[in-house]
């Protein structure tokens, strides 16, 4: 089993605990304790209100900036933080290598706990409760960046440790996605689901928040994110759809939109994608387009909607001329990935996130191809989410609207669209990928852009994981045929991902017709 040796790093605002928490949890885990503004007021000779009055504000950032750059090269401590400590970006850097927690509190319980307390020099003056007011809704902008958050509203403090305790248990790790419009995080949070209400709540979000889910995942996950929200105080509602592809129409996109404007949703709100790809593609393409767009949280429950359709912002619902053919570009608010979720999914759902998360490692991860190639084993589902995530990542990070590379990420799927076109999309997303990653491999390999050990490896590795690499529900002509509508025809010619390398891949738009229907023949069985 990994330690763990992250330091834990408690902060929030003034009187939500952080000290007697941060004992707690320090004598729980054996580890020294760091309580930083004891630290200061020790070296200083001073007490922080004394630091205050007699050489300002200023004077004791500093201190706290030149203790957060020497906690950074340590590991094994639990700190507690001054409230204003981590509002400063460069110091949430230096600390952001630990486990960090953001402990949070309604106002009316801050001011019970707080008042009389002279020892608050930011509160000091004629109005405590309005400078409290102002001061947090100053720093929840801040706050909010904090990957974790734990409420203690009317909570014992070993209660908070409990949770603190759990959460370093879980090794929850977290990503940031920058584009040039947006800069959201993703959460890989064992149990996480629960902590979607507390994450919505920092950000000042609600009080309306609608969870969308299906009929196969909500009575398995709905009553987590829901107490979650209700614990945050907030109003939550939800929208339990049919499940299937066949429902990712715009039929369902107006039923969602009624449901919206009846739950009084609007922008200061949320719609919390709760299911696989189907709900996270068509919830999503919803929150984009109702009152032009509320935020959006996505809580992919199966591996292919972890790996590839809840990150980087594409939305879309089908239509009868093509697959996704209505859509857009939306950036989350944040993503929370639950791998506690992979634990109760199908075989044809864990099949399909696999052939996504091999297509992931020919792309850019060749480790990430060897581990499923080799198929030794009960797959290590955290991890196969982690290396396929990064590359989806950085790829999401250097192209976010699909203007070049991003392309990649396409890898087998104009071949793929259209074998799920023909089926009336009743043929599963991630296996018609598995077998348009295979018809790729052939065609590049008939341009002489693949070695022939190459295109082996790749048919071999689909095998090992269980997946088709063989197709004749169709002929060639008429798969051809059905690409005619796919959205990756650039000045009306197909565009196509094929393999050069396990992990190296081209974007090609010169193939003729011929060449794509020979290599539709050699996946015929």
């Amino acid at each position: 089993m990994t330690v763990d040796n992250r330091n834990i790093v408690i902060t929030g605002f003034m009187g939500t605990g952080k000290t007697i928490v941060a004992h707690a949890v320090a004598a729980a885990l054996g580890r020294p304790l760091v309580d930083m503004d004891a630290v200061i007021a020790e070296r200083a000779g001073k007490s922080i209100p004394e630091i205050f009055r007699q050489h300002g504000e200023a004077t004791f950032r500093h201190y706290e900036r030149r203790l957060c750059e020497e906690l950074a090269r340590q590991c094994g401590l639990v700190i507690a933080t001054g409230g204003g400590a981590l509002v400063d970006g460069e110091n949430r850097r230096l600390l952001e290598g630990g486990l960090v927690v953001c402990l949070d509190c309604a106002p009316e319980e801050l001011l019970h706990r707080l008042r009389g307390d002279a020892g608050r020099p930011l509160l000091w003056g004629d109005d405590p409760a309005g400078r409290l007011r102002a001061l947090l809704a100053e720093r929840r902008p801040a706050y909010a960046r904090i990957p974790h958050h734990i409420d203690t509203t009317h909570r014992a403090p070993e209660q908070v440790a409990d949770d603190i305790l759990a959460l370093h248990a879980a090794h929850p790790a977290t990503w940031r996605v920058r584009t040039p419009t947006a800069d959201y995080p993703v959460h890989l949070h064992p149990g996480g689901l629960g902590a979607i209400g507390g994450l919505l709540a920092a950000r000042g979000v609600g009080p309306a928040v609608v969870v969308v889910s299906d009929e196969n995942v909500w009575p398995l996950y709905g009553e987590r994110v829901w107490r979650g929200l209700e614990g945050a105080r907030l109003a939550a509602h939800r929208v339990v759809l049919p499940a299937g592809e066949e429902y990712k129409t715009l039929a369902t996109l107006s039923t969602l939109y009624d449901a919206f404007a009846e739950a009084g949703l609007d922008r200061s709100g949320a719609v919390v994608a709760l299911g696989g790809g189907v709900v996270t593609d068509t919830a999503g393409l919803a929150a984009a387009t109702f009152l032009r767009g509320v935020p959006l949280v996505g809580a992919p429950t199966s591996l292919l909607a972890m790996v590839d359709a809840a990150v980087g912002g594409k939305v879309a619902v089908d239509h009868p001329r093509g697959k996704n053919l209505i859509g857009a570009f939306v950036e989350p608010l944040l993503v929370m990935l639950d791998p506690d979720t992979l634990a109760t999914l199908p075989e044809v759902e864990r099949l399909a996130g696999l052939a996504e998360v091999l297509k992931a490692g020919i792309i850019a991860d060749p480790a990430l191809f060897a581990a499923l190639e080799a198929g030794a084993g009960e797959p290590d589902w955290r991890w196969l989410v982690e290396r396929a995530l990064r590359v989806k990542i950085e790829v999401v990070e250097e192209d976010p609207y699909e203007r070049g590379r991003r392309a990649v990420l396409n890898l087998g799927h104009t071949f793929a669209h259209a074998f799920e076109h023909l089926a009336g999309y009743r043929l599963h997303h991630g296996l018609a990928v598995a077998v348009g990653v295979a018809t790729a491999a052939h065609l590049a390999e008939a341009r002489g852009l693949l070695p022939g050990e190459a295109r082996r490896r790749i048919l071999s590795a689909l095998e090992r994981c269980g997946l088709p690499s063989t197709y004749d529900a169709a002929p060639p002509e008429a798969v051809y045929e059905a690409m005619g509508s796919d959205k990756k025809r650039r000045g009306g010619r197909l565009r196509f991902v094929l393999p050069r390398d396990i992990g190296d891949v081209a974007v090609v738009d010169d193939v003729p017709r011929e060449e794509v229907l020979e290599a539709l023949r050699r996946i015929q069985p």
